[in-house]
């Protein structure tokens, strides 16, 4: 696994417009829950995936049971789960989301059955990475928390 470049990485963060967020929590002090909260406070449309809350509401959304109850418009899947449930979300995705440009792995979760499957479909696969760790770093906003990013901006 190699680490994507700067600018796929920002590629991918300003092109994605809906994330399933598969394994997100309803509680507030998990990282799925303010990992989707943030891309949701960010301006993307989340689509919360747990089968152990289908029906209730997240963020706006009703929470799908699985990847399968999606809308088509999801462009990013964003996975908080074992790496080894990866390659049956990556497989139910590939089929049903006609729209799906990117999987994303959280950090912790690396499957590279499930990563050959998605780029072998075209599919841009992130492993092992946080998507709101990710835009913060490369949008300037982990210096407000007095993380040195290594990114020269001239917002304060």
């Amino acid at each position: 696994m190699t680490r994507p470049d700067d600018a796929t990485l920002r590629q991918i963060l300003t092109t994605t417009r809906v994330i399933a967020v598969v394994g997100v929590s309803l509680n507030p002090v998990r990282p799925s829950y303010y990992v989707a909260r943030y891309m949701k406070l960010k301006g993307f449309r989340v689509i919360p995936v747990n089968p152990g809350h289908a029906g209730e509401v997240l963020f706006g959304e009703t929470v799908r049971a699985r990847i399968t109850d999606c809308p088509a418009d999801v462009d990013m899947v964003d996975i908080f789960r074992r790496s080894d449930a990866v390659p049956p979300i990556v497989g139910e995705a590939l089929a049903q989301l006609p729209a799906l440009r990117t999987v994303w792995m959280q950090i912790g979760v690396q499957n590279a059955q499930a990563a050959e499957t998605a780029r072998a479909r075209g599919v841009r696969v992130i492993e092992d990475l946080c998507p709101k760790m990710e835009y913060q770093r490369l949008y300037g906003e982990l210096r407000m928390g007095g993380i040195n990013t290594g990114i020269l901006s001239s917002r304060l």
